[in-house]
């Protein structure tokens, strides 16, 4: 079983692709799940293999803070305590020390952890000044590796094989001093707003993971904000008039769209 949380749909891809290779189900986690983790539970697919898949993106060099809130609260079927757990994040060029992060968790849960595996997809993250989307071409090369990235996962799970991870220099100061730093102070809903183009077509709060986002009422209907939020960013790649912002920071900088038409409804 693979339990998915994924923001912008490049976890939810390579999820499903790893699931085709796999046998494995895809279950992602939902709004009140990840509101409520202590009222999750987490149980296998009822196959032979007593495997438990946890997908997610790396936000911050590190677990998104609602998926590791799941993986330390939720409630565990005796079939999920006995079986083995494996890792599987997507980022956009590095994942430091999120697999230790992860290994730590599992651990402190008496839980088996087996493989870690990463797989680089676009950037999508784009709150901070030079931080930005990839361009076009960046992009691509991203998904073209993406596939065979997936195959090469599946093969190791199959046989048991060595982690597959996408670590570049400086990872215990980036998931052991900046990652909590950065859920700290970073992570703030809070300068989410609507701009002029706004049109109150409701898709960013249909769309959120969180269910964080409602529309006033009126006329004109406007998009706003609560506190539970995931800083996953699908409020504003979603947009389709590009018309939610982040404070000021967000001002000319471009959406990762591709992968999102799964969430749009």
């Amino acid at each position: 079983m693979i339990y998915c949380f994924s923001g912008t749909g490049n976890t939810l891809a390579v999820a499903s692709r790893l699931a085709e290779l796999t046998g494995e189900k895809v279950r992602c986690f939902t709004p009140e799940e990840l509101r409520s983790p202590s009222e999750v539970m987490l149980d296998t697919d009822g196959g032979d293999d007593l495997r438990i898949i946890w997908a997610f993106p790396t936000y911050s060099w590190g677990i998104p803070p609602v998926v590791a809130g799941v993986m330390k609260k939720c409630h565990l079927s005796d079939s999920a305590v006995k079986a083995t757990h494996i890792m599987l994040t997507t980022c956009g060029d590095d994942m430091a020390y999120t697999d230790r992060q992860w290994r730590r968790i599992m651990h402190s849960r008496g839980l088996t952890a087996a493989g870690a595996y990463a797989v680089k997809m676009p950037n999508t993250y784009v709150c901070m000044k030079g931080f930005n989307v990839d361009t076009p071409e960046t992009a691509q090369r991203k998904l073209n590796a993406m596939p065979g990235a997936v195959e090469a996962i599946a093969e190791s799970i199959r046989n048991g094989g060595a982690d597959i991870l996408i670590r570049l220099g400086w990872s215990w100061i980036k998931s052991r001093i900046i990652y909590p730093w950065f859920c700290k102070f970073a992570m703030s809903p809070r300068p989410f707003h609507s701009t002029d183009g706004c049109i109150g077509c409701g898709v960013c709060a249909r769309s959120c993971p969180m269910g964080n986002i409602t529309m006033t009422s009126g006329s004109e209907s406007r998009p706003r904000w609560g506190d539970a939020c995931a800083m996953c960013l699908r409020c504003y790649h979603i947009c389709p008039r590009h018309a939610v912002a982040y404070g000021k920071t967000t001002a000319g900088k471009g959406q990762w769209q591709q992968e999102l038409k799964s969430f749009t409804r």
